[in-house]
């Protein structure tokens, strides 16, 4: 049988971060370009020491090997030497599970055994290597665990299951895992874990190994994690916090859609990699990606408290603060308006009409206990779901924010299903209100803010609050806001049309 030379052969490190999970694999392309931003001379360091500390698939110390290969190559002329030396002395790694300390040795030393016959280095002394995995506990108290806050009940588990107990979060002396300073810490970390909440409710964990990182005081540090941490949330606003007033980012390369990094990948609000150095104080050179658009800019990640992705986002940003002091997530609801659960049905009788997931029904308002003060009120409801899937943009870099748009009358209420976005006493200023949201501007500063499929009343920060007794159109805000027509461009560029004829699609 005739090969020829472009035969598809794939990399079983490409088939492997294909595979959708909570702990995504690293391509070897997408591990490079993170390499890519270390400087150059690292790899002809032969004192330079490298560590993974979340190991998976070992892609990035495999990569790193390749490049010190070929870095040491005056210095370490024979070949089997520079193996030696590269393997036992400069290359690290912790695996998060034992799956994947055999995985990542097979891939680094070509043996899952490092001692073995079949390994490439030939010095070492222990069947693990320089590849670590260690089965710890979760320490618990008061049902989580001190380290990583899961949840007792989830994972105190039996023996045969794996723990997430991750060994470099797992300890408040990281540095005496391999006793040494490290010059570059670089890894993909798990994102989350489930939390045994609803659904598929999950904490943040990614943050944690970041934190853990710096106490080792590398000189660099590199990892890629999903965007969420921008707007904070759910165990984040510290983290966010310290991350913009950090100056020792050097650069963040930002996909607005994970799956451009991750193909068959899932990250909701899309993921970022950054190069952090020690050394370094001063502006982040900020690139983002959106589909085939690439976005440049140089700036302080700490302009405001939340990160903003694009320079062009944060001049229009500026403007609107400029002109504003009272913007829409003062009068936006928080979930669950009426106290009302998703879950929630209506009953045989009642004074009131429960809007629902599925339509509207009765509801008797001595049932009601919170949002009391807006059931006589015209209200303006939308889905507490993006239109867009997990909050990234489509195909063209567009994104269409809020799905359900609706008014509800005076007696009718709603589930957490939806938020309240305006209350007032006349239909007309509902009327003008839905104007305002099906604007592009309105459209595009709830996005500046939406990193997750939750449309919830903090999204609304940037959108200033308007008189409602009049109509509202992008044209009249553009000029209000003294807006440029490379501004305006740039809005209409990023979000899609919301036309007043068309039926809004409900979040189903």
């Amino acid at each position: 049988m005739n090969h020829s030379s472009d035969s598809y052969n794939p990399d079983v490190l490409s088939c492997l971060a294909n595979l959708s999970n909570d702990e995504v694999f690293t391509p070897p392309n997408l591990a490079n370009d993170i390499l890519d931003l270390l400087p150059q001379e690292l790899w002809s360091n032969p004192n330079a020491k490298f560590l993974d500390p979340v190991s998976k698939s070992g892609v990035f110390l495999r990569e790193m090997a390749k490049r010190l290969m070929k870095g040491l190559e005056t210095q370490i002329p024979d070949k089997q030497e520079r193996i030696n030396h590269i393997f036992s002395q400069q290359l690290y790694g912790i695996a998060i599970t034992e799956l994947t300390s055999l995985l990542s040795r097979r891939s680094v030393y070509c043996s899952k055994i490092a001692n073995g016959k079949y390994s490439i280095c030939e010095t070492f002394a222990t069947e693990q290597g320089n590849i670590l995995y260690e089965r710890l506990q979760h320490t618990w108290q008061n049902g989580k665990c001190t380290y990583c806050g899961a949840s007792q009940e989830v994972y105190d588990r039996e023996d045969v299951l794996e723990t997430y107990a991750y060994h470099f979060i797992h300890t408040d002396q990281p540095e005496k895992i391999f006793n040494m300073k490290f010059d570059v810490i670089v890894g993909n970390p798990p994102y989350q874990l489930s939390d045994g909440g609803h659904g598929r409710s999950a904490k943040p964990l990614y943050h944690k190994f970041i934190q853990q990182a710096k106490k080792l005081k590398p000189k660099y540090l590199t990892m890629i994690v999903p965007d969420r941490w921008f707007a904070g949330g759910k165990g984040l606003d510290e983290f966010r916090d310290e991350m913009l007033n950090d100056k020792r980012f050097r650069k963040i390369v930002d996909f607005t859609s994970a799956s451009d990094a991750f193909p068959g990948a899932d990250v909701p609000g899309g993921v970022c990699y950054f190069l952090w150095d020690n050394n370094y104080n001063g502006k982040t050179e900020i690139e983002v990606r959106n589909g085939k658009q690439i976005d440049i800019s140089e700036r302080y990640l700490n302009e405001f408290d939340t990160f903003i992705r694009y320079s062009s986002a944060a001049d229009i940003i500026k403007k609107v603060r400029n002109h504003s002091n009272s913007f829409m997530s003062e009068q936006v609801s928080s979930r669950k308006p009426f106290g009302l659960p998703t879950n929630e049905r209506p009953k045989l009788k009642g004074d009131l009409k429960l809007k629902y997931y599925g339509g509207y029904g009765k509801y008797p308002s001595e049932l009601i206990t919170v949002g009391i003060n807006l059931i006589k009120l015209w209200k303006v409801i939308t889905s507490k779901t993006s239109y867009d899937h997990a909050g990234q943009p489509d195909k063209e870099g567009k994104r269409r924010v809020l799905s359900t748009l609706e008014i509800l009358k005076p007696e009718e209420i709603c589930t957490e299903t939806y938020i309240v976005v305006g209350s007032f006493n006349s239909e007309k200023e509902c009327i003008n209100l839905l104007s305002y949201l099906r604007t592009k501007f309105t459209r595009f500063l709830i996005s500046q803010l939406s990193f997750s499929q939750d449309i919830t009343k903090d999204r609304f920060a940037f959108v200033p609050l308007q008189d409602f007794s009049e109509a509202w159109t992008d044209e009249k805000l553009y000029k209000k806001y003294d807006l440029t027509t490379e501004e305006i461009s740039f809005i209409e560029s990023m979000i899609r049309p919301m036309d007043l004829s068309q039926k809004d699609e409900s979040d189903e």
